[in-house]
């Protein structure tokens, strides 16, 4: 039978997608396997439902998976989190959300137990390979430490390292007497210059271990390091640098001393670490290959390296997954988060195929239902443009797709704006732009000058240019597709939120007119505030986007949409979290007031227990209930 189509103005699709349902997915932040002595071989993965953090247990003997207790909500809350558990020896040590305590529990039954005292956050915790030991990273008023404990917690922790203003990404060495790490200070964020510092450790009788010797092994002001980690034998120390523009893999020689580059593809094999506990590569068990994941212009792929023969391949997966992350290997294969364009985000493994390799892939955990077919998705392209000046700019473009609806005319777009600034859409799944286009909309994902992805120098465009090329870069990418005749130029939204809600502002004020309608949420309205307020993981970012204070006031002032903020006149919506300490609601609050006051379209949504993003079910219902009533009434109808 011949398919049958409906004809239906773009925007007013009915959508198999609904708010309630993007409201009930799951996101998985966090993946790991039980390894050391006495494992149980189980793989444990963080479910983030609704507010809560729940880690759930997948036995190896292929048994149901369970939640590992009921009663904490696992969260870590160093800086924007992460390094939320660790596995190790039959056991699980995860941070509690509402006391910040590490915790540990066994993997087979029993309750959970502290290990660290109440006070402060810790995160990042980091078992030794004898699985007597817990390194982790804590925040207690104000300073950051790195700290070890007994990994029963029957002792008083104690300082590894500190008088550096950040540490991330601790590891322990096979022999348990050496240990790695990462650390930075103001005004750097770790994507611009960091530390890899390497320690050797003392056991006096009777006490925890003590640092004895510390020394820097690479790393600067101007280059990044990312995730140090041994090799099983104990003979590197593996690790991520961008000191040829892109992230690339390098292996350090603890005997010869010598820095051995692996990887030479203009592609990034790190992340910038906007959160503790990221991985991107892991060693095989026997020490001899290394798995690395590669993001080239946005779509990650799976590889491995030989470390015998110098050679790197790529690792072939049976689905079109395009997105992988937190990458670990353990007894039963290679764990990874992973999701495709029209496959929605999956815990997967890959097993060996009786050869010595990985193939056989296998399904733990499904983040959706995933009761629609990949054909109800829209498939996004990966595209690039010129901007306002002549430079290149990257970016994702999603054409609307629903199997039963044709449009007439030309598709509205919604052009999304990431937040950071110094952060990358990615070619994974993306429910919130399935929400749109399967209701008629394009959307353009834009991968501004400043994003990661495109190596260093692409990053640092952003340098003194923030609110210019994130803004230029928008209105481009949608003259752009308008130019091609792609979508409709009358009837173009500008969507993002934090980073990407301060280029919202900023857009409307520099090309008014230009937009049918904007959706912010939690954006940067004063630059002044946003610097004296903000948390210590960013108190100082604005020193590398605009510049120091009180040199760069006068740019400050330029960049504050609040200064400006008359100049907005096109209807916007606005949301904001009511206890964010990131971007504080008074940012929202005074840019809502000079809208009621001139009597701007819009409409504002303040979230009761919401922070810098939205957690709750309820919340973000709410939300895509909003937005689309907001874009039908302004932008559908209007």
């Amino acid at each position: 039978m011949a398919k049958v189509t409906i004809q239906r103005q773009f925007g007013l699709w009915d959508s198999p997608i609904s708010p309630a349902s993007l409201a009930r997915g799951i996101g998985v932040s966090g993946l790991a396997w039980d390894t050391g002595p006495n494992s149980s071989g189980s793989l444990i993965w963080l479910e983030n439902r609704s507010d809560r953090g729940v880690l759930v247990v997948q036995p190896p003997d292929g048994q149901a998976p369970r939640d590992l207790n009921s009663e904490f909500s696992v969260r870590a809350k160093v800086g924007y989190g992460g390094g939320d558990f660790t596995a190790g020896s039959g056991f699980v040590y995860f941070v509690d959300d509402a006391s910040g305590r590490i915790y540990r529990q066994p993997l087979t039954s029993g309750l959970a137990s502290p290990v660290t005292p109440a006070f402060g956050h810790n995160a990042s915790p980091a078992i030794s390979a004898d699985g007597r030991w817990l390194l982790f990273v804590r925040s207690y008023e104000g300073q950051d430490t790195l700290e070890i404990v007994d990994s029963a917690g029957q002792m008083w922790p104690q300082k590894l390292a500190s008088g550096a203003d950040f540490y991330m990404q601790p590891t322990c060495h096979p022999n348990s007497c050496q240990v790695a790490w990462v650390e930075w200070n103001h005004p750097n964020m770790p994507w611009d210059g960091t530390h890899l510092q390497m320690g050797r450790l003392g056991f006096p009788a009777g006490s925890l271990p003590a640092m004895e010797q510390v020394e820097t092994i690479t790393g600067d002001g101007h280059t990044s390091i990312f995730q140090p980690e041994f090799s099983p034998d104990g003979r590197y120390l593996a690790y991520v640098s961008d000191a040829s523009n892109w992230w690339q893999l390098y292996l350090y020689d603890l005997q010869s001393r010598e820095h051995r580059q692996l990887t030479y593809s203009e592609a990034e094999h790190g992340w910038p670490a906007w959160v503790q506990g990221m991985r991107t590569y892991a060693f095989d068990p026997r020490g001899d290959r290394l798995y690395f994941l590669r993001n080239s212009l946005g779509s990650v792929s799976l590889w491995q390296y030989d470390l015998a023969d110098s050679k790197e391949s790529p690792v072939n997966l049976a689905d079109e997954y395009l997105s992988l992350d937190q990458i670990c290997i353990g007894p039963s294969g290679i764990g990874l988060v992973a999701s495709g364009p029209r496959i929605p985000t999956r815990v997967i493994t890959l097993q060996p195929d009786g050869s010595d390799r990985y193939s056989r892939v296998s399904i733990h955990r499904r983040a959706t239902s995933e009761e629609l077919p990949s054909a109800a998705y829209a498939s996004p392209q990966t595209i690039q443009w010129t901007g306002l000046d002549g430079g290149t700019t990257h970016g994702l473009y999603y054409p609307p797709q629903n199997e039963r609806f044709e449009g007439i005319g030309k598709p509205p777009l919604i052009i999304t704006v990431h937040g950071g600034p110094t952060s990358q859409v990615r070619n994974g799944f993306n429910l919130r732009n399935q929400y749109f286009t399967s209701r008629g909309y394009a959307v353009l994902e834009v991968n501004h000058r400043g994003s990661t992805g495109y190596g260093r120098d692409y990053r640092n465009m952003l340098r003194g240019n923030w609110g210019i090329y994130d803004v230029q870069d928008s209105v481009s990418g949608a003259r752009d597709l308008a130019d091609k005749g792609a979508i409709d130029p009358g009837r173009v939204v500008i969507m993002g939120g934090s980073a990407g809600g301060f280029t919202v502002l900023k857009a409307l004020e520099d090309f008014p007119g230009f937009f049918k309608a904007a959706i912010c949420l939690f954006g940067v309205s004063n630059q002044f505030t946003l610097a004296a307020e903000t948390h210590k993981f960013e108190a100082h970012y604005s020193d590398t986007l605009l510049g120091p204070l009180p040199e760069a006031a006068a740019i400050y002032r330029e960049r504050s949409p609040i200064f400006f903020v008359d100049k907005i006149q096109d209807p916007i919506a606005v949301f904001q979290g009511e206890d964010d300490n990131v971007v504080p609601r008074k940012q929202s609050d005074d840019v809502v007031e000079s809208l009621r006051r001139r009597g701007v379209p819009h409409i504002y949504h303040v979230y009761p227990g919401e922070g810098h993003g939205f957690r709750k079910s309820e919340t973000i219902e709410h939300f895509y209930t909003a937005v689309d009533q907001f874009l039908r009434q302004y932008v559908i109808f209007a």
